[in-house]
């Protein structure tokens, strides 16, 4: 009987306070498990990133890469984080040195070819020769991704495709799977030789897995909270799985590493140190308001609309968490102002479906004003009143720029790209649009705060 180790994280977003706890265990299991002569594997399964973290903006992530190579982990899968807030050279960039597998069937050069970093599966061999097939694939937003240079595909179609190409060479198929619960339950019913999923992209908790059809699905939750470690038991005589089960190790459970906090506080400091270079110098003070217009907020709408050549504008007050000060504005700054991975968004619009817009954000502004707003990639508290610019409904009439618009104008229009998600904006789903990548939001300011101020 051959037993197998195989633990993981996901869904890390940049959250390293129990870091050094997560890789002081994880390198002691593997030694205890190869001293018994046992097989281990360490996976992450993407999202171990978060441009909202200072230590990750620094490097757009490079040096959280390089912690998965000090660790030690065998192989891993990108999630949206790594692959929809970089741009296509800065993706590839986290790659380059190192010693992980990168696993990946889904995302292609717009020629389909594979990229340099990543492969579609890898086999891997215990020493008792038993094969392990590993898969992988990303949850594919398509509207970022073709924008950005990449071809990303229908991740379960690939999957099945893969899984199916290395059935015959593998004794064990085990998916690093960035989709989610949903995706997780279609993939374990239609790959008969998949035996366990690790799952992530949704946060899910799944504390002993989740047994679908023939395969054992994983759940980690976010931001490091737990580890998860799964056990099979295989019989190479009968050439199958007799075992296969799975837990979750709660990481604020795992004993005290001497200087992590220090460890903690010295990542966090050194991003700030690389990111106090200054953008420009602001010859006045912007003010912030969450639930008024502003001085910052007409700053950063004209920002908004110079950036996306748009006429007009709306977003929430929300976004911003410091105002902006007069003198030299530094990178860390724009940081700590704009810290969410969003991107702005241009929408074709027409006079009537412009108005129907402004007139849903005057209906509803009393209650979003106030709402406090996770996900979406918005880091900030409440979303705040939401605030319209060079375009406003009089008397039932649409003007844009002071000029009256009829109901088949075609406008063009700026706003946040977590607006156009359905949660907010239903109507706005099905529009066409343009996401103005790679640049966040504090990229966007900084370009114009050059442009009109200087250093």
């Amino acid at each position: 009987m051959t037993t197998i180790h195989i633990y993981h994280t996901n869904d890390i977003h940049s959250h390293l306070k129990t870091w050094a706890r997560t890789r002081e265990y994880l390198q002691t299991q593997r030694r205890i498990h190869e001293q018994q002569g046992e097989a281990c594997f360490i996976f992450d399964l993407g999202d171990f990133i978060d441009r909202a973290d200072l230590y990750t903006e620094a490097t757009l992530g490079r040096e959280n890469v390089h912690l998965l190579d000090e660790a030690g982990y065998d192989a891993v899968t990108i999630g949206n984080n790594e692959g929809i807030t970089l741009s296509k050279e800065a993706l590839a960039a986290l790659y380059e040195q190192t010693e992980f597998d990168v696993i990946l069937s889904n995302l292609k050069e717009q020629d389909d070819t594979q990229p340099v970093w990543a492969s579609p599966y890898k086999i891997y061999t215990t020493h008792d020769r038993i094969k392990i097939g590993v898969i992988g694939a990303t949850a594919p937003f398509y509207d970022y991704y073709g924008p950005l240079g990449w071809k990303v595909t229908d991740p379960i179609k690939n999957l099945q495709k893969t899984a199916k190409e290395i059935g015959e060479r593998t004794d064990i198929v085990i998916c690093l799977s960035h989709l989610g619960l949903n995706s997780d339950e279609i993939l374990a019913s239609t790959i008969p030789n998949i035996d366990l999923i690790i799952g992530s992209h949704t946060h899910h908790v799944l504390k002993h897995g989740k047994k679908v059809e023939q395969a054992l699905l994983t759940g980690g939750g976010k931001f490091g909270q737990y580890i998860g470690y799964s056990v099979i038991k295989y019989s190479a005589e009968n050439h199958k799985i007799e075992k296969i089960e799975t837990e979750l190790i709660e990481t604020s459970q795992l004993p005290h590493v001497e200087g992590e906090t220090r460890e903690f506080e010295a990542l966090h400091n050194w991003g700030k140190e690389q990111l106090s270079v200054e953008v420009f110098h602001a010859s006045r003070y912007y003010n912030l308001e969450w639930q008024h217009d502003s001085h910052l907020a007409r700053f950063f709408a004209e920002a908004l609309m110079d950036y996306a050549k748009a006429d007009c504008a709306f977003f929430s007050a929300g976004i911003f968490l410091t105002p902006l000060k007069k003198g030299p504005v530094t990178a860390y700054d724009l940081h700590q102002m704009l810290p969410h991975p969003i991107n702005a968004c241009k929408i074709e619009m027409t006079g009537a479906q412009l108005k129907a817009c402004l007139q849903k954000i005057d209906e509803q502004n009393a209650e979003w004003s106030q709402m406090e707003l996770k996900g979406l990639g918005f880091r900030g508290r409440i979303l705040g009143k939401m605030l319209k610019y060079h375009c406003e409904v009089k008397k039932d009439e649409l003007y844009v720029n002071g000029m009256k618009k009829q109901d088949d104008a075609r406008i063009q229009v700026v706003t946040l790209d977590m607006f156009t998600f359905g949660w907010f904006f239903p109507e706005l789903k099905d529009m066409k649009k343009t996401y103005l990548l790679p640049h966040f939001l504090r990229d966007i300011l900084a370009i114009y705060g050059y442009k009109y101020f200087g250093k």
